[in-house]
């Protein structure tokens, strides 16, 4: 029962917000706003998957969600093509709840929660390719449930929510067509047949059958079930299947007459429904799914031989609700579902794709959300029912897997002196002593928690944390960014916490109930971000772009998003982070870390810093080349105003000259080109823009190689590698020195050195141990490789040592000579770093192990010291290096004598020379050497050391190393 009852929330919120629809309908707005508004963005959605659909070909998937996206899907591979941004608000405005795609793949329709500053909903037209907003449907008076084209993708239907019934379209001029207003209640589905005939379902009992002129042909209750939901014509169009809400019934119509013909064997289906329905390509095959759970946390698409009449199979699918199932061309069938999570299951029922939410579950965590009695301790679990536990502290920004118990962390308070509150879990009447707890009209109370003194307690909701006192009197409500699963109140009272459905976990003030810090941990267990309201943050590395801005553009045009990382300059702010909790107020840390810092309070907006927007118009994703060179024509926008100072080409994530002189205009329309020179092989080539502030998100195509045959392996010229391994363990000041770090070093060239011969046709390496790298040698060593590594070379480049910052925040390697009280004069800058990283002509992989022990450094070891922006930076697509650091945020990295290194390096060279070939077939990539550091130097430290890698996303994994 429990779990049917969580796999029903979803429905309990789409029918909730259609409720909220109806009664905001006729509001009237201006235009969407400007400001721009923080979002979360791991590469999937966040919220359940309501919309799904497929192009004749099945070359692409179609997805929306209450997250306010659609995203466009390659099948073949499932990578993620493009993410369609709709105008949105606070609240419920730019839900989405339906997306289509026309037969031909051009034109992907979205629709839900549109209002955008209007006084009535809207659908979205956008062209998939370049991802342009192309037109609006306008008028409709409430929100478009479900979308579908017809199978010839001459006409669009839509069904709206309460008794708007349906409208159709004629794509040609996109006219309205049909309509029909006389429904009972909301209308959940629609579906064409060959012959342009529409059929719907209504909650209101009956489907509704229509002619290609939309004339009504038949109107009938349905057999088994109030609230029938999908709804599909067999391929041929003679029968018509349907699910329902409110039933496990699958029952199979007459296409002609919508006569009952038959119902599918659904022995065993004793919970949920099967709501959710599609027949295969050739009608061979009747799928359903919905609510129905085989398992806790499994819910399986059933399958029918002989069109819905034969035996039947489930089919593991998700682990939540089945909200859509569409059938591919050929064999087998898409799903999405409410986890959120998308899937292909091919002929033989096997999953063949699969993507998940990269969020943690916090549902029905039978703990909850334990925190210490500051608030700066929080412990969660990435699964629900409690499993995969974790701990994040902010005061050292540490993530602690699967966590000892005994760590003075404390479960919400449910019960105390005097306070009875009761009802509260999953029921819309949350009561106290007794007496009903007043909420909005179909809110549902989910979690509590008491504060410790007893005099108040917090209440989480569908769409408010509310906090009353122990009368019941509430003293404020603040709306969420999705349903509230877990709450807690820090044993000093000072701090609200709430863990949400969109996975982020969040802090907010008792006085008044402001949101003073959000946290999102990734699903894997590796990567979060945690941000202030205005968007100052803290990231592990490779996380910043977990979080970023959405900037609306008008009603008419699609919306831009820009990740935090773009303005790291301005908002990677670990030391504001560290004080919010403290002062209770974001201005206040603001003004303490600036004053710490000796940093002016910045005065441009996000606004005024939004980076250029750069989009490629051709070649088209994905097309076929056959010469080396390549002339890319493409688009600037300049959201802030301000002037584009600089435009890098890269190809498969390295910078190539390009003839300058082709930048200039070369159409009215803006467009301009380049001429990029290209291998002659698979590739993938970026264009990126910046500005004085910032530099743009990379715009990004793949080629084909069509050209000459590739030629044989034998006969191919490898790259070179070159290497430059810094190590400093015997410092002119011997109270810095270190164990193994020369030694590091040394090991580390020599690990480069076996693959001379095997994947390189060359290896140089260039070694600077303790006496010999000084700073004057470190930065000639730098010199040199940036001079050495061509376009066709790998560059490695391995420090190892200790790192510090200033008191500015600026990073320095310490080399043998350095002086701390002269760190300017005989520290190496991280901007010479940097600007080596940037310069490098080849494939560039940066190894970084200096978070050794602080105690050496007077103690000056701290959150400033935190590698975490270095390596996001370094690894971001403008400067384009794939970084490897020893370990995260604070940590220190470990060397012992046992060992005979660090253990970074011991696991780095045994995974180098042949360990981190997990494929079994000679070569290891960047991802395989990435997942053996992480597993081995677990093993090495227990867990106290944490290895990372972050990758720039315009770089592909490819091989670093061949096993001898």
């Amino acid at each position: 029962m429990i779990r049917a009852i969580r796999s029903r929330i979803f429905i309990y919120i789409f029918v909730l917000i259609t409720v909220f629809a109806a009664a905001s309908a006729g509001q009237q707005t201006s235009e969407p706003s400007r400001d721009p508004i923080l979002r979360i963005e791991t590469g999937m959605h966040v919220a359940p998957i309501r919309g799904i659909g497929v192009d004749r070909a099945g070359k692409f998937l179609v997805t929306a969600s209450y997250d306010k996206t659609a995203r466009v899907w390659e099948l073949e591979t499932g990578r993620l093509l493009r993410v369609l941004r709709v105008p949105i608000g606070e609240g419920v405005e730019g839900m989405l709840y339906s997306a289509a795609i026309s037969p031909d793949g051009n034109t992907i329709a979205a629709g839900g929660w549109t209002k955008a500053g209007t006084s009535s909903n809207n659908i979205y037209l956008f062209d998939r390719e370049s991802g342009r907003l192309v037109r609006r449907l306008t008028g409709l008076p409430n929100v478009a449930i479900y979308l579908t084209f017809s199978p010839d993708g001459a006409f669009l239907a839509a069904t709206l929510g309460l008794k708007d019934g349906m409208r159709v379209w004629n794509t040609s001029d996109w006219a309205e067509v049909g309509r029909d207003t006389a429904y009972g209640d909301s209308s959940y589905c629609a579906n064409f047949d060959g012959a342009r005939r529409l059929v719907t379902s209504s909650w209101d009992g009956h489907l509704r059958l229509y002619d290609s002129n939309m004339r009504l042909l038949a109107k009938r209750a349905t057999p088994g079930g109030k609230r029938p939901g999908g709804v599909r014509f067999s391929p041929e169009g003679s029968k018509i299947a349907v699910g329902y809400e409110d039933s496990t019934k699958v029952d199979v119509l007459s296409g002609e007459t919508l006569a009952p013909l038959y119902s599918t064997d659904n022995f065993g289906i004793g919970n949920g429904n099967m709501m959710s329905v599609a027949w295969s390509a050739d009608g061979t095959f009747l799928y359903a799914g919905g609510t129905y759970q085989d398992k806790p946390d499994s819910n399986p698409i059933r399958r029918w031989r002989d069109a819905g009449r034969g035996h039947y199979v489930d089919m593991p699918a998700a682990s939540n609700t089945i909200f859509g199932i569409v059938p591919l061309p050929t064999v087998g069938i898409a799903y999405g579902a409410g986890g959120p999570a998308w899937g292909i299951l091919d002929a033989s029922d096997k999953q063949t794709h699969m993507q998940a939410g990269q969020i943690a579950n916090y549902e029905d965590n039978p703990t909850g959300l334990l925190i210490d009695l500051t608030g700066l301790a929080i412990r969660f679990s990435y699964e629900q029912d409690g499993r995969s536990p974790a701990v994040f502290r902010i005061t050292d920004r540490t993530l602690v897997p699967n966590p000892p118990t005994n760590m003075d962390l404390f479960a919400p308070r449910t019960n105390a002196p005097g306070i009875s509150v009761t009802d509260w879990k999953s029921t819309y009447t949350p009561r106290l002593n007794s007496a009903p707890l007043k909420l909005k009209q179909y809110e549902r109370s989910d979690c509590l928690a008491i504060a410790a003194n007893g005099e108040r307690f917090l209440l989480g909701t569908s769409f408010f944390i509310r906090l009353f006192n122990r009368e019941g009197r509430e003293l404020w409500n603040v709306p969420g960014p999705y349903i509230a699963l877990a709450a807690n109140i820090s044993g000093d009272g000072r701090i609200a916490l709430a863990a949400y459905g969109d996975g982020t976990i969040r802090w907010y003030r008792m006085t008044d109930g402001k949101e003073l810090l959000a946290f999102s941990p990734h699903a894997d267990r590796k990567r979060w971000v945690l941000w202030t309201p205005s968007g100052y943050y803290d990231a592990s590395p490779g996380a910043e772009d977990l979080i970023g801005w959405h900037v609306n553009n008008g009603k008419d045009s699609a919306a831009d998003f820009f990740p935090v990382g773009q303005f790291r300059g301005t908002y990677y702010r670990p030391d504001v982070i560290s004080k919010i909790l403290q002062t209770g107020d974001e201005a206040e840390a603001l003004r303490l870390a600036n004053e710490e810092r000796g940093r002016k309070t910045q005065s441009s907006t996000v606004a005024q810093m939004l980076p250029p927007v750069v989009e490629i118009a051709s070649p088209a994703d994905n097309s076929e080349v056959s010469s080396s060179e390549v002339t890319i024509r493409y688009s600037l926008r300049t959201p802030s105003g301000e002037p584009v100072t600089n435009v890098k080409v890269l190809v498969d994530g390295r910078p190539v000259a390009v003839n300058r002189q082709l930048t200039q205009e070369v159409s009215a329309s803006g467009a301009r080109e380049l001429k990029v020179p290209v291998p002659e092989k698979d590739s993938e080539v970026s264009i990126i823009a910046e500005n004085r502030f910032a530099a743009s998100v990379a715009s990004t195509i793949r080629l084909r190689w069509h050209g000459s045959a590739p030629v044989s392996d034998a006969f191919v010229v490898k790259p070179k590698l070159y290497v430059l391994a810094i190590g400093v363990s015997q410092y002119q000041n011997p109270k810095y020195s270190l164990g193994f770090a020369a030694k590091d070093a040394n090991d580390f060239a020599n690990a480069a050195l076996t693959q001379k011969g095997l994947l390189y046709r060359d290896v140089v390496v260039k070694v600077l141990t303790n006496e010999q790298a000084n700073k004057d040698n470190v930065l000639d060593g730098l010199d040199w490789i940036r001079k050495e590594t061509t376009s066709k070379d790998v560059a490695m480049v391995f420090f190892a040592g200790h790192g510090l910052n200033d008191q500015n925040g600026v990073y320095y390697f310490l080399p043998y000579n350095t002086d701390l009280e002269k760190l300017l004069r005989t520290g190496v800058p991280y901007t010479d770093i940097k600007n080596t990283v940037q310069s490098l002509a080849g494939k560039t992989l940066f190894f970084i192990d200096t978070c050794h022990s602080g105690n050496v450094l007077g103690g000056r070891r701290g959150l400033a010291d935190d590698l975490n922006g270095i390596i996001n930076e370094l690894s971001s697509a403008e400067n384009g290096a794939v970084v490897f650091a020893a370990s995260t945020g604070n940590q220190s990295s470990l060397e012992d004598a046992k060992w005979n290194n660090g253990a970074f390096t011991k696991a780095l060279v045994e995974g180098f020379t042949g360990k981190a070939d997990y494929a079994g077939k000679g070569k290891i990539t960047v991802n395989m050497l990435d997942l053996y550091l992480s597993e081995r130097v677990k093993e090495l430290t227990g867990g106290k050391q944490t290895p990372t890698t972050a990758k720039p996303n315009t770089i592909q994994d490819f091989p670093i190393a061949m096993k001898k």
